[in-house]
């Protein structure tokens, strides 16, 4: 089980990469397009990432993208959600 230090760190990182690509991950909850079971199991996937140190400062560094960095486990999913805002 995930602390909760760990989970709220994840839980920023992956907030910032989806608004990095122009995703809204509360607007698309609302909306339903993004079920919270499917936000949850994104957020645990998250916190296996191998370098989140490395995604906070690619994110420091990228205002907008059209893409997360290859190691994102959740680029693909964001990046879905992102075209429907």
């Amino acid at each position: 089980m995930q602390g909760d230090k760990t989970l709220k760190t994840h839980e920023a990182l992956m907030d910032r990469m989806a608004r990095t690509l122009g995703a809204d991950l509360d607007e698309a909850e609302l909306r339903g397009e993004l079920a919270p079971e499917i936000r949850h199991a994104m957020l645990l996937s998250c916190t296996g990432c191998s370098d989140p140190a490395g995604c906070a400062h690619w994110l420091d560094t990228h205002e907008r993208a059209e893409a997360a960095p290859g190691y994102c486990r959740n680029g693909s999913v964001l990046a879905d959600l992102a075209r429907h805002d």
